[in-house]
């Protein structure tokens, strides 16, 4: 008896250690006094039907527990049960992550979403925006992150420490910052003040700055540094890499031993060219789908390419050539010269226009988005995406309504095949929806709403210049709660691989 009630203890003692859990679930009733009793709480504020919370869920807890020894907590909250609250933090999509120092101190979560990702983003929220180090505490700060950066300057030149502080209070988000007085101990470090240095945990270690202190000059001195020489493409890197501002070029290769092999060949040029263009392989078995974004093939690798990241230009290097250091080279070379023409994948453009959404091709974009006397709605889409084909009889009665309005010749309600066809914006998801304000082009919106015809027409009349407002001639169909209430679902290539077999994509 005692050995079956044993037994049944050790079960549950089990069933307990695999549900235990450390984000805590919070309500209404709890909220406020948890977040008022901790300094620092990254809240998830979810639903439960939704896909992108469940792909987040174990990311989230893995930070949870990574973080909990440093005493930063991860909580999430029901939507669903807990609306007025989420309504009361302006909860608008699911996930929607914030950070509370306290209950009026919130901010947006900017980092990416998984678990390595928000454990470094948490403890960097988690320090001043400069720590002040001592001998004493310097090493332990350099393992704060792959990357920090540090200041060491005298205490009685405010000009270069002001200078640190508005660099450090610009990029807090995505580096650790610390700073000394002590010249002794810069000494040992091997500079002299007033000198910054970023340590890493790649390349040669660290890099110094020594050159007069200038906020820009900081700043891009700082980003160079803290990208490896020759890193990796892969999904916690790519939107570092689209942000950084530069050209990036892509080593694809299949197995690791070519990649090493092609980097240590390509690693001179990527020596010359640091700061102007940033160098990284790709895992072609795994990321081989990428290839037809930049314009090369998909089953002919090792290969190489640049894209113009800030333009969204491709180059693609020949893949019938032999990738080489003085191939590559004369390439890189060229591309820097400007010597090299972009590579643009286009559809033919449509001899007639057929319906009322305009259909758009790299051919003829800039044609109808940029032209400043009209308000252009673009849907970018995917033909294999599942969210497009639901959005496009909606999209279709949107474009007729504009086509019988006053503002026919005012707005244009359009749609591109992104993977068709090059674009200048770089799309993440699809359907991607964006609106190109007339005599604003530079300053298009993109669209974050429920999916409805009468929510897409308040967006056009809120953002646009015509503030173009139509009215539906019949009732749409009803939207379920969800749909209408949150999120607007985009899908990547990754998600419909189930039913596509294609490769993973970024």
């Amino acid at each position: 008896m005692h050995t079956v009630y044993n037994f049944a203890l050790g079960l549950l003692a089990a069933a307990a250690v695999a549900t235990a859990s450390d984000v805590e679930q919070l309500k209404k009733d709890n909220f406020e006094e948890y977040v008022k009793a901790n300094d620092i709480v990254l809240a998830e504020f979810f639903a439960p039907w939704c896909g992108h919370c469940k792909a987040l869920a174990p990311e989230y807890e893995e930070a949870a527990t990574s973080l909990k020894e440093k005493d930063i907590k991860l909580v999430k909250v029901d939507c669903t049960e807990e609306s007025d609250l989420c309504q009361q933090f302006g909860v608008e999509g699911y996930p929607t992550l914030k950070v509370f120092r306290g209950l009026d101190n919130v901010s947006p979560y900017k980092g990416q979403r998984k678990a390595a990702a928000i454990t470094s983003y948490m403890i960097k929220q988690s320090l001043p925006s400069v720590s002040l180090l001592t001998s004493e505490t310097l090493e332990d700060f350099k393992k704060a992150d792959k990357v920090v950066v540090v200041a060491y300057i005298d205490a009685t030149d405010k000009a270069s420490n002001e200078t640190f502080g508005k660099v450090a209070d610009k990029l807090r988000d995505t580096f650790p910052f610390g700073a000394s007085n002590d010249a002794a101990l810069a000494e040992v470090e091997g500079v002299k003040v007033p000198a910054i240095v970023v340590y890493k945990e790649f390349d040669e270690g660290k890099t110094v700055f020594t050159d007069k202190f200038d906020v820009e000059a900081i700043e891009k001195f700082t980003k160079i540094a803290a990208t490896p020489l020759i890193g990796e493409v892969g999904p916690e890197t790519y939107a570092d890499y689209m942000a950084a501002g530069i050209p990036l070029a892509y080593i694809f290769a299949e197995t690791a031993e070519e990649r090493k092999e092609l980097s240590d060949a390509i690693k001179p040029i990527a020596e010359a060219q640091r700061g102007v263009i940033n160098f990284a392989t790709i895992d072609a078995k795994a990321f081989g789908g990428h290839a037809p974004n930049l314009n090369l093939k998909a089953d002919k690798f090792p290969a190489f390419a640049i894209q113009e990241t800030v333009k969204n230009q491709k180059f693609p290097y020949d893949q019938d050539k032999e990738i080489t250091h003085d191939s590559i080279k004369a390439f890189v070379d060229d591309f820097v010269s400007g010597a090299v023409e972009p590579s643009i994948k286009s559809e033919p453009i449509p001899e007639t226009q057929e319906g009322p959404v305009t259909v758009i091709v790299a051919k003829n974009y800039n044609d109808i988005v940029l032209d400043e006397a009209k308000d252009v709605l673009v849907e970018f889409y995917a033909p294999w995406c599942g969210h497009c084909k639901a959005l496009a009889p909606k999209y279709e009665e949107l474009a007729g309504l504009y086509a019988k309005s006053e503002f026919k010749d005012q707005v244009v309600i359009a749609k591109v095949d992104a993977t068709a066809n090059d674009v200048p914006d770089e799309i993440q998801g699809f359907p991607t929806i964006k609106l190109y304000p007339a005599g604003a082009k530079d300053k298009a919106v993109t669209y974050s709403g429920s999916r409805t015809i009468e929510d897409l027409i308040k967006f056009i009349a809120e953002n646009g210049k015509y503030k173009a407002s139509v009215v539906e001639e019949t009732a749409e169909e009803e939207v379920s709660a969800a749909e209408a209430a949150t999120e607007a679902p985009t899908e990547t290539a990754e998600e419909a691989a189930k039913e596509t077999d294609e490769h993973d994509e970024l």
